[in-house]
């Protein structure tokens, strides 16, 4: 069964394809490449840092995508164990409400570490969990450059 985030209807979940990225260099997609301290991994670290502070377990995968105006952080194993409990039971619904409560408590955190690492503010932030697979992403929009 698959559970969609809280206000949208439950979709299937779209078929995976593997890229040829994984072929060519041998990486899982949510793997963060060795030796690199540029703004993605310092933006995946640091979103890491505040879940775990927020919800005392932080997700042990994370990956940031960095194009132009958009930053998309995307967190792999985020649930915690009452989280999944509570998944077991039945209960999905309040556990991507709490998701819901907690991001718009970590939201103004998660949008000054982008704004530092990229020098740049943050226009637009939107946040969703998803049940199963265990993932969840954080979206910000940045200013245009050319708009600075």
């Amino acid at each position: 069964m698959t559970y969609a985030a809280i206000g949208t209807p439950a979709l299937p979940l779209p078929v995976v394809v593997h890229t040829p990225v994984e072929e060519v260099d041998g990486r899982r997609p949510m793997d963060k490449p060795r030796g690199v301290n540029g703004p993605s991994a310092m933006i995946s670290t640091s979103a890491v840092q505040v879940l775990h502070e927020f919800t005392g377990r932080g997700p042990t995968k994370a990956r940031t995508a960095i194009d132009t105006d958009l930053v998309t952080v995307l967190l792999a194993d985020t649930l915690t164990r009452g989280e999944r409990k509570l998944v077991e039971v039945g209960r999905s619904d309040q556990v991507l409400q709490l998701r819901h409560e907690y991001q718009l408590v970590m939201r103004d955190e998660l949008v000054r570490i982008v704004e530092r690492q990229l020098d740049r503010k943050v226009i637009a932030f939107m946040s969703q969990n998803h049940i199963d697979p265990d993932l969840a992403v954080e979206i910000f929009v940045l200013q245009p450059a050319n708009a600075a």
